[in-house]
C-alpha cells in the first residue's frame, strides 16, 4: 500500500532493514561482496584488451619491405650456379675439387625441406630414406698408382722396356716415327680426370665411363675444356660417372703404360672406388662403385688401352659398352674378338676416311663370326649390337669427340643406352645373354 510504514523487524525489497529507533540503512555485508565481483570481472577483462590492441596494430613499414624483399630473393638470386667454364679455370691449367659449403649445404637443405612439415615426436611408421640435398657437379683431378704412366715395364708388341732410350740419368721411349720422348715430360703423369654428375644416384643401376684420349692431349685444355666429355655426360642424363687416366702427355704416342699388363683396367677401377665415392660424398659408396659395369670409350690414339683393356684388363663381361671415335688404327683381332666372346655388351665405331679402310675390314672380320652389323645409328642400341656409322665429308678427326654424326655423340650413345630398357638391365648387372 502507497504510504504505509514498514513494520519494525522487517526488510522491504530493496534489502533495507527497519529496526526500532532507526531509518532505513543497507546490510553491512552487501558492500565487500559487490567489490570482490567487480575484481573479478576486472581481472578477465583487462588483459584481454592489452591483447585486442596488439593484434589491432599494423605491420610497420620496414617489416613490410623486408618481406617484399625476401619474397624476391630466394636462393638461386643470391647463389647463382657457376657455369662450367667458371668451375675451371684454364689460365692456370690446374683443378681442385670443390666441396660444398656448410652453410649453402643447410641452406639448400632447409629450401627443400617443406615448409609447414608436422613435427613428430615419436612413431611406429617406418623411417623416410635418407634425402641427399642438392648438389653441384663435381670433378677433379687424382693421382692414381694403377693410371697408364709411369711405366717401367715392358712394350708387349716387342717384348722390350718401354723407356728404351737414355741420357745419362734421363730415361725415354722412342717412338715409332723415331722421336725420342722423355719420361720426366711425357710419361710421368698418373693423374686422372673424375667426374660425378650432380644427378648421379648410387641408390639407382650406373655405369663408370672410361675415357681414353687421343693423341697430343691433356685432360684439363682437351678433355675436360675442348672435348667437353664431363660436359656430355652430365648432359646425358645418364646415372654415369667419368674416369679419364692421362696417358701421353700432349704427345704423339699411343702407348698403353699399364693398361698394357694383366689386370690393369681392374686394380684402375679398384683404386678409384674410394676416390669416386669422396668426390660423390659417401664413404661407403665405394663398394658400389668397385663392382660397377664399365663402358670403354675410346679417340683416335686411345684404341690401344681400349683394345689390351677388353683383351687382359681383367673386368671380364663387367665391360658392358665399347664406344670408338675415329679409333681403329690397328688391333682389330682384339676388338673382333671381344665382339664375339660379350653378346652382352655393345660396340659401336664411328669413323672417318682417316680410319674407313680399318673399319671395313673390321667389320667384314665381325660380320665372318655369323655377327650381325648395322652401319646406321637409327635402330635401337640394344645389348650385342654392332654398329659401324660413317660420317660425311667435311667432319674434322680433331673435333670429333664433339661432332661426328652428331653433336656430342658421347652423350649421344649414353642417351641410347639408358632409353634401351633391356641394355639398362644389363649395365645394371641383371641381364642374360642375348639371341645373336
Amino acid at each position: 500500500m502507497v504510504g504505509a510504514t514498514p513494520k519494525l523487524g522487517t526488510s522491504d525489497r530493496a534489502g533495507l532493514v527497519i529496526s526500532p529507533g532507526m531509518t532505513r540503512h543497507r546490510r553491512p555485508q552487501a558492500r565487500p561482496q559487490a567489490a570482490w565481483r567487480w575484481i573479478a570481472i576486472l581481472s578477465v577483462f583487462v588483459p584481454l584488451s592489452f591483447i585486442l590492441v596488439q593484434c589491432g596494430q599494423a605491420p610497420s613499414a620496414g617489416t613490410l619491405a623486408a618481406n617484399a624483399q625476401g619474397a624476391g630473393d630466394n636462393f638461386d638470386d643470391r647463389f647463382p650456379k657457376p657455369q662450367f667454364r667458371d668451375r675451371f679455370p684454364t689460365a692456370s691449367e690446374s683443378l681442385e675439387q670443390r666441396q660444398l659449403n656448410n652453410d649453402v649445404s643447410l641452406k639448400r637443405t632447409a629450401q627443400a625441406a617443406p615448409a609447414s612439415a608436422p613435427y613428430r615426436v615419436a612413431s611406429l611408421a617406418p623411417t623416410v630414406p635418407y634425402q641427399r640435398p642438392p648438389r653441384e657437379d663435381q670433378t677433379t683431378l687424382v693421382s692414381l698408382k694403377s693410371s697408364a704412366f709411369p711405366y717401367f715395364g715392358n712394350n708387349p708388341h716387342t717384348d722390350q722396356p718401354f723407356l728404351n732410350v737414355s741420357n745419362g740419368e734421363r730415361r725415354g721411349h722412342r717412338s715409332y716415327s723415331g722421336r725420342v720422348l722423355w719420361q720426366d715430360e711425357t710419361f710421368n703423369d698418373n693423374r686422372v680426370l673424375m667426374h660425378v654428375p650432380e644427378n648421379f644416384d648410387i641408390r639407382k643401376p650406373g655405369v663408370i665411363v672410361v675415357f681414353f684420349h687421343g693423341n697430343g692431349a691433356t685432360l684439363e685444355r682437351d678433355v675436360r675444356d675442348r672435348q667437353l666429355v664431363p660436359q656430355q655426360i652430365t648432359d646425358s642424363g645418364v646415372n654415369a660417372v667419368l674416369l679419364a687416366p692421362q696417358l701421353a702427355v700432349d704427345a704423339a704416342d699411343s702407348s698403353a703404360g699399364k693398361f698394357w699388363q694383366p689386370g690393369g683396367l681392374k686394380r684402375f677401377i679398384n683404386e678409384s672406388a674410394d676416390h669416386l665415392a669422396d668426390l660423390y660424398g659417401d664413404p661407403n659408396a665405394a663398394r658400389a662403385f668397385a663392382n660397377m659395369p664399365v663402358i670403354i670409350v675410346g679417340y683416335s690414339g686411345g684404341f690401344v688401352p681400349t683394345a689390351w683393356s677388353l683383351e687382359v684388363g681383367g673386368l671380364g663381361n663387367r665391360v658392358r659398352g665399347v664406344f670408338l671415335l675415329d679409333a681403329v688404327y690397328g688391333e682389330l683381332d682384339k676388338f673382333a674378338s671381344w665382339v664375339e666372346h660379350n653378346r652382352t655388351g655393345f660396340f659401336v665405331s664411328s669413323y672417318t676416311h682417316y680410319t674407313a679402310r680399318h673399319d671395313h675390314e673390321l667389320m667384314h672380320m665381325i660380320r665372318e663370326k655369323g655377327i650381325a652389323v648395322s652401319e646406321d645409328m637409327d635402330a635401337p642400341l640394344r645389348p650385342g649390337s654392332v654398329v659401324f656409322v660413317e660420317t660425311p665429308e667435311g667432319v674434322t678427326h680433331r673435333n670429333y669427340v664433339t661432332q661426328a654424326w652428331t653433336h656430342d655423340p658421347v652423350r649421344e650413345v649414353l642417351v641410347k643406352m639408358a632409353s634401351t630398357p633391356a641394355l639398362t638391365r644389363v649395365a645394371a648387372g641383371t641381364g642374360s645373354s642375348p639371341s645373336q
